[in-house]
């Protein structure tokens, strides 16, 4: 058996960055940006008012003084003039600023009369302009790798960005592997149960920015094996969930094998999910995971995560650990790195009293793995342990 550590390198190695395709702005969000972008234009491109109210000559603002109302300028129709002593241009928050002014006072600290206005509050010192390029400048850069959110999408149609440069999504095929299994919304029959680990891995994956293709269950047969494999042509991953193990019926060793899956390596000191094997099957990689409902979950965030971010080219492959203080007492821990399932809040971190690996009610009650070393010893409340935040 190697260790986590051990296999995180091994399977980093089954796996590598896939190539850029250009998306349209629209459907970006998400996405790991693949390459730079630049801004194509200032913005704004202007001078803007900040506020509604009145632009004049900075000099010329004081209590009481009187101006004369020459034009307008409203966003997308600017005033054509140019502003001289003791005239305004009554402009809106966006409208660019007139030649000739240099301060807005707003339309609050003055009292209007025809084309008159008089500043009847004595404006702060704020000018209410948006100097151009305040927001950014043409050339203005957007770095890669990113995964792109609703804040980075609107930036960069702000930069008049159409299309943008990310990396291909990973195509990564689930098979579910047993005859006691059957899909959601089918009725079991009285020795079969629903199959759940493909729909937690696939929202899990695609939450990370990978496309997850579910194959049929694979019955557990060679012919029905190698069937479901080859459905899976094309995809960049290909996950087997069960049969994995040394049972009668676990098949998906001989059977990867029989099609040309070069292992390697098979079997993780840690718990939950002990029996993941690896390995490549021409140029597709492959992992087998554990059927066990919280084995899959949890190989899933340790393993398959970190490889779909590998393959998008995030900058950071690996969820870093954190620390927390124990609010309950833990006993020791076996020879096997354990992740536990556990509870983190404001007072600390507890894990979950069951850590049975086939109780996903537990696993959805958790939001962190509490990471404890082989033969680590028992803990007391408010020992410092580390963590996994899931």
């Amino acid at each position: 058996m190697i260790t986590v550590e051990e296999a995180r390198a091994l399977l980093f190695d089954l796996v590598s960055q896939l190539p850029s395709e250009t998306v349209a702005l629209s459907d970006a969000a998400g996405r790991v940006l693949a390459q730079d972008v630049q801004a194509t234009r200032d913005q704004p491109p202007f001078a803007a008012s900040s506020m509604d109210g009145y632009a004049v000559k900075s000099t010329e603002v004081e209590l009481h003084a009187m101006f004369k109302v020459i034009g307008e300028s409203a966003a997308g129709r600017s005033f054509q003039g140019s502003v001289g002593p003791g005239q305004a241009v009554r402009i809106f928050t966006g409208a660019p600023i007139p030649e000739g002014a240099d301060f807005v006072v707003i339309q609050e600290d003055t009292e209007r009369r025809g084309d008159l206005i008089t500043i009847s509050d004595l404006p702060g010192p704020k000018t209410n302009i948006r100097p151009a390029g305040v927001d950014f400048t043409a050339g203005t850069k957007i770095s890669a790798p990113r995964r792109l959110r609703a804040e980075d999408v609107a930036l960069m149609a702000a930069m008049n960005i159409a299309a943008v440069p990310v990396a291909r999504k990973p195509v990564i095929a689930l098979i579910s592997t047993g005859d006691e299994l059957v899909m959601p919304g089918e009725v079991p029959g009285p020795d079969q149960i629903i199959a759940s680990n493909t729909f937690g891995l696939k929202a899990l994956l695609e939450e990370a920015g990978a496309h997850v293709r579910i194959l049929p269950i694979a019955q557990d047969t060679v012919s029905s094996l190698r069937t479901a494999f080859e459905l899976a042509e094309g995809a960049d991953l290909v996950v087997t969930i069960g049969g994995a193990s040394v049972g009668d019926y676990d098949l998906v060793s001989d059977v990867s094998t029989g099609l040309g899956m070069e292992q390697s390596f098979y079997k993780i000191r840690m718990r939950p999910g002990k029996p993941l094997m690896a390995g490549r099957i021409g140029q597709t990689a492959m992992v087998g995971l554990p059927g066990n409902p919280v084995s899959a979950m949890v190989c899933g965030y340790l393993f398959l995560l970190p490889m779909v971010r590998r393959m998008l080219g995030a900058e950071q492959v690996l969820t870093p650990f954190q620390t927390a203080h124990l609010t309950e007492p833990l006993a020791e821990n076996g020879p096997r790195e354990h992740y536990m399932r556990a509870i983190r809040d404001e007072a600390g971190i507890r894990a979950c009293p069951d850590q049975d690996s086939s109780l996903l009610s537990v696993l959805a009650q958790a939001n962190a793995l509490l990471v404890r070393p082989p033969h680590d010893p028992a803990r007391p409340a408010d020992d410092e342990v580390q963590y996994l935040p899931i």
